[in-house]
């Protein structure tokens, strides 16, 4: 099954070409379309994927055998996201394993919350790991991964706002530092040399992004341009 937000290429008709079943949905939010597309499911057990992900040979013949055993003693099962920035898999630093809860018993959990970025699925029960890696493709360029981050670090922060969160200035200038830190020496992002090196600055730079926007947001500061009338 394949939920589309009303997408204007050929995704619906490759998908339908397949043999999935399309629900077009207007998109509300991340976590919203996912919980919704697991509600509309036909099965109990059901892989969530995202439109940049695939399954790879080695998870698939985990699953495969999960599968054959009923699921048995799982509420759920997590497995490491393996992404490809610019023609290299990261398997270092902030980047993997990046372990994700993306099979699981709907009838026991399901993409719950408020938060509608960065999104995670959760259950109730006990949750294993499977080996072999899902391929992530999440950048198709450096504009696109920056205009990504920037709405990202903008939804973060007005959703950290409604909540209460705070920034300071501590977390202004250390945050920043300590994500690129921990990314790409404590956690040997150097080894994927200069893609890990960019991958660094980049996160980097979100969670700069993500405190100035919440510090803008509690002083009554804009950080979007306001809607603007058509006759003007």
């Amino acid at each position: 099954m394949v939920v589309d937000s009303h997408s204007t290429d050929a995704t619906a008709a490759i998908a339908r070409d397949r043999g999935a079943r399309v629900i077009a949905r207007t998109f509300t939010g991340f976590r919203s379309q996912k919980q919704f597309a697991i509600e509309q499911a036909a099965h109990d057990w059901v892989l969530c994927l995202d439109a940049d992900e695939r399954v790879s040979d080695a998870l698939r013949e985990a699953i495969e055998a999960e599968r054959a055993r009923g699921f048995e003693g799982a509420a759920g099962y997590r497995f490491a996201r393996l992404s490809n920035y610019f023609g290299r898999f990261l398997r270092h630093g902030n980047a993997y394993p990046d372990r994700v809860l993306r099979l699981f018993d709907r009838r026991r959990g399901g993409w719950r919350g408020s938060r509608e970025v960065h999104e995670a699925a959760s259950v109730d029960g006990p949750v294993r790991t499977l080996r072999g890696d899902l391929i992530h493709y999440p950048y198709r360029s450096l504009s696109q991964q920056l205009a990504k981050t920037q709405r990202y670090a903008r939804m973060m922060a007005e959703h950290e706002f409604a909540r209460g969160k705070r920034a300071t200035l501590a977390k202004l200038v250390l945050s920043p530092a300590w994500r690129f830190w921990r990314g790409y020496v404590l956690r040997l992002g150097f080894l994927d040399g200069w893609h890990g090196l960019v991958y660094a600055y980049v996160r980097a730079n979100y969670v700069r992004q993500k405190a100035i926007m919440l510090w803008m947001l509690q002083r009554g500061l804009p950080v979007d341009d306001p809607p603007r009338d058509r006759a003007t």
